[in-house]
């Protein structure tokens, strides 16, 4: 049974209805969506939407695609089997309603107080989404005349090439603008023996890039987004190349073991 909006709408939370929806996986899809209301956040942001069930409203943050420049606010999601929010989103299509709340929120954005021009982004599967709305809005700006002068290297690690979302995009962003380069990695190749790009566990080939384009910490600032696991392992390797506290930006998409919150 389609699920459909209930009636719930306060200072919190606004209505907002489903305009477009693609599947990448069996457990990867994207949507768009069209509040009533137009939201007000920075690339690498999150909302909150919800769904009420039952008398309450069953909410979770996602980060946003989409720039601050588009009509439209777009998510990117993986199926909790068992979690809170996503088995319902799942069954959710084109016309559907839901709800979300009324303001954005999070810190974790471009850095620009430490004077860093070069920005290392790494992500594991839905980790992308903060940086695919990074690069937008940067493109966005170039494309109508306002100079880039940073540069973003873009990290994106998956099993399988498939679960690389938004790749295609950020390919040809990459090939228009000298500010992006765009490093896609998997770490099963075997599974697909035709795959030509970069293979290996995402903090095998953070370390690669660190040394091969020269990403010092003086200079730059990382930015993690995902798996807790790759968060820890990757923020060792940071540190131990010198990166201090403040040059690592973490966003972590759940809580491992028992403190894990369900999505």
């Amino acid at each position: 049974m389609r699920a459909r909006l209930m009636p719930t709408v306060t200072e919190k939370f606004q209505k907002a209805q489903i305009t477009f929806r693609r599947d990448y996986a069996p457990d990867l899809w994207s949507i768009r969506i069209r509040p009533d209301e137009r939201l007000l956040f920075k690339p690498g942001q999150y909302a909150t939407l919800g769904i009420e069930r039952e008398g309450q409203v069953v909410e979770r943050p996602y980060s946003i695609v989409s720039s601050p420049v588009e009509d439209e606010i777009e998510f990117f999601f993986e199926l909790v089997p068992h979690g809170g929010l996503t088995p319902l989103l799942y069954n959710f299509r084109v016309g559907d309603g839901l709800l979300m709340r009324r303001q954005a929120k999070g810190v974790f954005t471009l850095d620009d107080k430490s004077g860093h021009l070069r920005h290392y982004l790494v992500s594991t599967v839905t980790g992308v989404a903060p940086y695919v709305s990074m690069a937008r809005t940067l493109a966005h700006e170039a494309a109508n005349g306002t100079p880039v002068n940073q540069e973003l290297v873009m990290l994106q690690a998956a099993s399988r090439s498939w679960e690389l979302a938004y790749r295609e995009e950020l390919e040809a962003l990459a090939n228009r603008f000298q500010w992006l380069r765009y490093i896609p990695t998997i770490s099963r190749p075997w599974e697909e023996p035709s795959w030509k790009g970069e293979v290996g566990r995402v903090e095998d080939v953070l370390r690669k890039y660190l040394d091969a384009l020269g990403l010092e910490p003086s200079e730059t600032t990382a930015y993690l987004c995902g798996h807790p696991e790759m968060i820890a392992n990757s923020k060792g390797i940071l540190q131990r190349r010198g990166f201090p506290k403040e040059s690592i930006r973490e966003e972590l998409y759940w809580v491992p073991k028992k403190d894990r919150v369900s999505a």
